[in-house]
C-alpha cells in the first residue's frame, strides 16, 4: 500500500469513495457498524483539497483504498460550519493543559476507507501517514466526531489513542474533538 499525498486526478475515486460512506447513503445498521462521514465534498472540493495539499490517500496499485484529510485551519478560507463551530471552541478546548488556540495544530479528517479495504490497517496507514505529515508543522492533529459515530470513536479514541479535549454542539449534533501528537515517540505501535 502507498501511502502519498492525494493528487488532482484522484478526484473522481475519492468523490466515488466519499459519497458511498457518506451518512445519508447508508442505513442507521450501516452507519453504526462502519462509521460514516458527513459534508458537501464533491469531486470538484476534493481536487482543490488535493491541489492545495491537504489530502493523503492510500494508493493499492492504483486502487484508491481510503482518504484522510489534513488541513491548517488557516488554509480553509470558507470552513463548513461543523470546521467554524471546533474553531469558535478553541478557548474551551485544552491540549496538555493549555487552550487548544495557543497550540498549533492541524485539523484531522475525514477519514475514509474503502469497504474491501476494512479491518486491513489502511485506517492505521492512513493515520501514521497523517502524523508523519504532520510532524513539524504542527504540535496536534485535532478531528471531531460526531458522538452518535461510535465506530469512528472507537477507531481514534480506542485503536489510534486519540485523546478527548472536549465537546461542542452545532444544532442538534454533538461533537467530540480528539487530538494526537505529532512528535514521532507518539506514533502508534502498527
Amino acid at each position: 500500500m502507498d501511502y502519498r499525498r492525494a493528487v488532482a486526478a484522484d478526484a473522481p475515486a475519492m468523490a466515488e469513495l466519499f459519497a458511498a460512506n457518506h451518512h445519508d447513503a447508508l442505513t442507521e445498521r450501516e452507519r453504526a457498524r462502519q462509521g460514516f462521514v458527513q459534508g458537501d465534498l464533491d469531486a470538484e472540493a476534493l481536487r482543490s483539497m488535493a491541489v492545495g495539499g491537504s489530502l493523503l490517500v492510500a494508493d493499492d496499485d492504483g486502487r484508491l483504498a481510503g482518504l484522510l484529510g489534513l488541513a491548517s485551519p488557516k488554509d480553509l478560507p470558507s470552513a463548513p460550519p461543523p470546521v467554524r463551530a471546533l474553531l469558535d471552541a478553541q478557548d474551551a478546548l485544552e491540549w496538555r493543559g493549555r487552550p487548544l488556540r495557543s497550540t498549533p495544530f492541524l485539523l484531522y479528517g475525514p477519514v475514509v476507507v474503502a469497504a474491501d479495504y476494512r479491518g486491513k490497517g489502511v485506517a492505521r496507514g492512513l493515520f501514521t501517514a497523517a502524523l508523519r505529515a504532520a510532524s513539524g508543522r504542527a504540535d496536534v492533529m485535532v478531528a471531531f466526531i460526531e458522538l452518535a459515530n461510535r465506530a469512528s470513536w472507537h477507531v481514534h479514541v480506542d485503536g489510534f489513542g486519540m485523546v478527548p479535549l472536549g465537546e461542542f454542539t452545532l444544532g442538534d449534533r454533538a461533537y467530540g474533538v480528539v487530538g494526537a501528537s505529532t512528535r514521532p515517540a507518539a506514533t502508534p505501535a502498527t
